[in-house]
């Protein structure tokens, strides 16, 4: 397979029908090898239009979710992110790429240690990996963004808490059939806006936030 040729076809063809056309981030997709995160049975489908398996039930993001994700996020060199769930550390690198200041928690611990060499390898810095359960907030640190990589039923408001002013959270939040991936944003004054950006289906974060349930 021509590596470069099939990322350059992901990125045209995948990623920029998708809406993203944040030229900062198409370079970054170019620059962060997608096939050194995937795991050596799945790197022939590094640059498919799927879901690649990885460990415990999880799954890497496709392509042009991670790149949609990237843009709408808008980071600034300096900013600080909260990633809830490590996975490949893929998309850690690519927040940490962009100038970001990140930490990773990752419930599972062998993912977080396998990730972290595949990070160390591609000379990403300002990334901290913790094993950790984030689904519901993680410590008492506030971030400029916060990204959850596991949808959850309902938005647990403890992430909200963490946000500084002017940050934002990227969450797929609802129950199957119908998810969609929303950003938060929070103003100077406190006040949490909702946008809605698409639809989608996310495999949910472990220990995820579920509503109350009314029982006859």
């Amino acid at each position: 397979m021509d590596i470069e040729q099939a990322r350059f076809n992901m990125i045209e063809q995948q990623i920029r029908t998708w809406e993203v056309l944040d030229q900062d981030v198409l370079d970054l997709l170019f620059a962060v090898k997608r096939e050194d995160f995937v795991p050596s049975a799945y790197r022939l489908l590094a640059f498919a239009d799927l879901e690649v398996p990885i460990a415990h039930g999880e799954r890497m993001w496709t392509p042009k979710m991670e790149a949609r994700v990237l843009q709408e996020l808008k980071l600034e060199r300096g900013e600080s992110v909260l990633e809830i769930g490590t996975g490949s550390g893929y998309l850690t690198a690519l927040l940490a790429s962009q100038g970001a200041l990140v930490t990773s928690v990752e419930i599972h611990a062998d993912l977080s240690e396998q990730a972290r060499p595949k990070l160390a390898r591609a000379g990403v810095r300002g990334a901290e990996l913790v094993v950790g359960d984030g689904a519901r907030g993680w410590g008492d640190g506030t971030y400029d963004a916060i990204v959850l990589t596991g949808s959850t039923p309902v938005m647990p408001p403890a992430f909200f808490a963490q946000l500084k002013p002017g940050g934002r959270v990227f969450a797929v939040v609802g129950d199957a059939p119908v998810m969609k991936a929303v950003v938060f944003s929070r103003d100077a004054r406190g006040a949490i806006r909702r946008t809605e950006v698409f639809e989608t289906l996310l495999k949910p974060l472990v220990n995820a936030q579920s509503p109350a349930r009314f029982r006859f």
